[in-house]
Order: structure tokens, then C-alpha cells, then sequence
């Protein structure tokens, strides 16, 4: 379990570029199992999710190559049923968040797939009943397997389009069955679909793929099944997450950064949000500029009552940064309800910010008001565990302007969503150590 050593106090300068999403690249990357033909994806992010997945893939027999940094080639084409199928692939997936993206296509294409209860993130419950749901509309069944301990969904004769209401906008879920129904017969109809950019992306590729799908970028998506689909290429969008992080890192940190090639269309109200918080940033073509700042000051509503920021399905305000935005406000002048809606245990980490010297107080699993300290009253060092890819970047972000030197432990969470984010964030000025 690795650790990072953070002496904080230390002013960020100059540019950096945002990596490739990681959760586009686990979509597209599982979208490669829909085709026997090449898929040739760039900008993946070389995150420990990512290669985990990619682990997966060539375990299962997927073909890989490597062309460059962030660069492969796939080809499904020689997949090892007897793998997919066995008890190591069951334990492997249990392991990896991400793998919960096979299921559609193996389903899809052997009209069976097994699934554990996947791994990731400590925050609470991640329901996959929404996938489910969706298959089970597509003519899938679901068995439980005593011998591995394990469930199979089943389509013995194949999958049939369908109409189907999502009972929630899940990324995800959606994608899962947009793969599934990409290689089913007829036509499928999803209302209630998550619309992010992850999703759109997807469908993109599928397209050019030889798939055909309406009303990409809507909560109402048609797909028209196939019988084949063919290789293609595909870039991966930068990371929104990441962009949202290194604006809070400017911004916690009085500093002056270039956020490069940044696909500023695909933020949504990522730039609006950290704004309300009192962060001057501008838009420069496809760079944002955060100037740096000797204090931010939060928004009121208009009738002067204080600022709620909530997570939202797209174009709302993703979860992933609620975190982040939370930690930075603990240094502006104001006050802020943070209402983290999705997960019930997210917030859990503001423990540790309040031993820091934050003024925190939380409401319920869900909510919690943070008192702006203005930089009167410097967060002090502490010894923390990321409990979760955005929880850690939070602490990260709060122990690089922290007074002292601070350790965070399991950084293993980090590593799953950010790249190299020490050797990155150290040639912009910070002091961060890894052993």
C-alpha cells in the first residue's frame, strides 16, 4: 500500500493537460468485445482501473497492442469461452469495478455472461439493478450458479428489442445496455437514459462501428440491433473530473495554471460551479485559465440565503467533483451547502478535514455545510487514508495547502483515476513524495 508525503504551502505555475476520461475508455474499451474486427482506441488513460481492464481483456483473449502511450489496438476475435465462463474471471471481476461493462457484450455476443458484485469505490451502494433491468427487457434471464458461487444472465435464444423506462439515468447501466442492444434483433427504445459525454462518446464509436442509434446526447435513445459490427478508431475525451481537480487545486492554493485542451463543450457546469465558489477562470479557445486569486468569495442565492451545490444527472453537476468542491470551499469566504445526492457514504471523509482545521459541520450521509476560513486560519497537516478515488484527490488537494507535512495512505484510490497525478502536479511546484 503506497503513500504520499505532501509538504504543503507550496504555489502551483505553469500548464497542464488533462488525461483521457477514464470513464469513457472503460465504456469504449469493454465496447471492443462487440466485434471480431480491430478497434484501435487513443488517449487512454494509463490509470490502474484502465489497466486492470485491460488485464481482463487479455485474459480473456482479447488480442492487445500497444502502438504508444495511451494508444491500443484490440481484436476479439479468438475470445476463451472456457475463461469467461470459470471461476477465475468471476473472482477477477469482483475485483474491478469496471468489469461490470462486459456483461452487455458477452451477452450480446454469447447469450451468456457471468457477474460478481463488483469492486471500487468504498462510498456506499452502487446498484447494478438497472443493468439488469434493461437485459431483462432484452429477453435475459438470471440463474445463480451454486457451483461458483456466482450468477449467469442468460438468453438462450437471443436478445429482442425492447421499450424500456430506466428507473434512474444510470451511466453505467445505460452503456451496458446500449452494447447489449447494439447486436440485438430489432429495435430497442431507452427512456430515462443518462445522456454524459461518456455515453455519447460510446455511441459514437458504436456508429462507426456500423451500429445506428437516435438521439445521442438525449434522455431518449433508439438503437437499431445489428448482426455484426465492424473495427473502427476512436479517440477518448479528456478527463472532466480531472479538469474540475486541478481547478480546485489553483484555486485552493492562490495559484496562477493553464489547463490545456481541455474539450470545454463536454464540462457542462463544471466551470459555472467552481465560479459560484468565487473562482475567476477563463475560457482561452480550448484552454482555461485560472488566474491567481488573494480570496474567493461564495455566491448567494438571491434572496441571500446560502449556496446549495447538488449533484445532478447530465447536464447537472456530476458527483465525481462534489468532493473537490467541498474542500476548496473550505477557504473561501462564505458558506456552502454541499448536497452529495447519489452516494451515502462519500461525504464520510470530511473527518479528516475537520481535524485539518476546516469548519465542516455534517448534516446526515448526505449533506454537509462548510464555513469558508478565507485563508485566516491555514488547514494544518494531517495523516489521513483515501477511502476512494475522489475523497483522496480532496485530501491531496487540502494537504498540498496545508501547513506542515501531511501522509496519505492507499493511494492505490488515487492512482485508480489519476496518472502519474505526483510527477504531474510536482513539475507545476508541488511537494509531493511517493514510498
Amino acid at each position: 500500500m503506497g503513500t504520499f508525503i505532501i509538504e504543503g504551502g507550496h504555489k502551483l505555475s505553469g500548464a497542464i493537460e488533462p488525461q483521457g476520461a477514464k470513464n469513457e475508455a472503460l465504456q469504449v474499451i469493454s465496447a471492443v468485445l462487440l466485434t471480431k474486427d480491430k478497434v484501435r482506441i487513443k488517449n487512454i488513460p494509463e490509470i490502474l482501473d484502465v489497466q486492470n481492464l485491460i488485464g481482463l481483456l487479455g485474459g480473456m483473449g482479447v488480442k492487445i497492442e500497444k502502438n504508444g502511450k495511451g494508444d491500443y489496438s484490440f481484436c476479439a476475435d479468438e475470445i476463451n469461452t472456457d475463461y469467461i465462463f470459470s471461476p477465475e474471471f468471476v473472482d477477477r471481476c469482483s475485483a474491478l469495478r469496471g468489469s461490470v461493462l462486459v456483461v452487455g457484450p458477452l451477452l450480446a455476443r454469447y447469450k451468456k455472461a457471468y457477474f460478481a458484485k463488483p469492486g471500487g469505490d468504498k462510498i456506499g451502494r452502487r446498484k447494478i439493478d438497472t443493468h439488469m433491468a434493461g437485459f431483462f427487457k432484452l429477453g435475459a434471464h438470471l440463474h445463480l450458479d451454486e457451483n461458483l458461487s456466482a450468477y449467469y444472465i442468460e438468453a438462450k435464444d437471443g436478445l429482442k428489442g425492447n421499450y424500456m423506462l430506466l428507473d434512474e439515468a444510470s451511466v453505467t447501466g445505460t452503456a451496458n445496455i446500449i452494447m447489449a442492444a447494439s447486436l440485438a434483433e430489432g429495435k430497442t427504445t431507452i427512456y430515462n437514459a443518462a445522456c454524459e459525454p461518456y455515453i455519447q462518446q460510446l455511441c459514437k464509436l458504436l456508429m462507426s462501428m456500423g451500429a445506428k442509434i437516435e438521439g445521442v446526447g438525449s434522455n431518449l435513445l433508439t438503437i437499431y440491433g445489428s448482426g455484426e459490427l465492424h473495427g473502427t478508431e476512436h479517440k477518448v475525451l479528456p478527463d472532466m473530473i480531472e479538469v474540475g481537480s486541478f481547478i480546485g487545486m489553483a484555486a485552493l492554493n492562490r495559484s496562477e495554471l493553464t489547463i490545456k485542451n481541455v474539450s470545454y463543450e463536454n464540462l457542462g457546469l463544471i466551470p459555472d460551479s467552481f465560479k459560484r465558489l468565487g473562482i475567476h477562470l477563463e475560457r482561452r479557445g480550448d484552454d482555461i485559465f485560472i488566474p491567481s486569486q488573494d480570496y474567493y468569495e461564495i455566491d448567494t442565492a438571491l434572496d441571500g440565503s446560502i449556496l446549495n451545490i447538488a449533484d445532478a444527472p447530465w447536464p447537472g453537476l456530476t458527483p465525481d467533483l462534489l468532493s473537490v468542491m467541498l474542500v476548496v470551499a473550505t477557504q473561501c469566504r462564505g458558506s456552502v451547502l454541499i448536497h452529495q445526492k447519489m452516494f451515502e457514504s462519500r461525504l464520510f471523509f470530511v473527518d479528516r478535514l475537520i481535524d485539518m482545521g476546516a469548519q465542516i459541520m455534517l448534516c446526515d450521509p448526505h449533506r454537509a455545510v462548510v464555513i469558508g476560513l478565507d485563508h485566516k486560519m491555514p488547514l494544518r497537516a494531517n495523516k489521513m487514508l483515501s477511502p476512494d478515488i475522489r475523497a483522496g484527490i480532496a485530501m491531496l488537494i487540502a494537504a498540498m495547502s496545508a501547513r506542515g507535512i501531511s501522509q496519505i495512505g492507499n493511494i492505490s484510490q488515487i492512482d485508480r483515476g489519476y496518472e502519474n497525478i505526483d510527477k504531474r502536479l510536482n513539475s507545476l511546484g508541488a511537494h509531493i513524495r511517493r514510498i
